[in-house]
């Protein structure tokens, strides 16, 4: 069985357009950073502002292997913004922070070469 992280998993299966659509994928800038305690996996808490439109949203992510919390604020990162919310340990995650895994497994966060207005859209 290949994982969604499995470089060697064959492509998924096709889709329309109007299904990429249905993921609304944004930027946003990390405004706060910190370690998220008794998670299982080391995690970090974010809140992330994607712009008037949509405001601040709360993020927990297994990103702590490769990341610490204060180089994270002020940079931007790509997020899925409407999933439900999910709750994760004692907190609630509002959006899926975006990310690829390394070769060990640790998360790699997808995010802009150049900067980008918060709330902007993949597409």
């Amino acid at each position: 069985m290949h994982l969604a992280h499995d470089p060697d998993a064959p492509a998924a299966e096709s889709i329309e357009f109007a299904d990429f659509l249905r993921a609304d994928v944004r930027i946003g800038t990390v405004i706060v950073a910190e370690v998220l305690e008794g998670a299982r996996k080391p995690s970090l808490k974010l809140r992330i502002d994607f712009g008037p439109a949509i405001g601040e949203k709360k993020s927990c992510a297994q990103i702590a292997a490769l990341y610490e919390p204060e180089g994270l604020i002020g940079r931007q990162i790509a997020a899925v913004i409407n999933f439900p919310p999910r709750q994760v340990g004692k907190s609630i995650s509002e959006v899926l922070t975006l990310g690829f895994a390394d070769e060990e497994g640790n998360v790699t966060l997808f995010r802009p070469d150049k900067p980008v207005p918060n709330g902007s859209r993949l597409f």
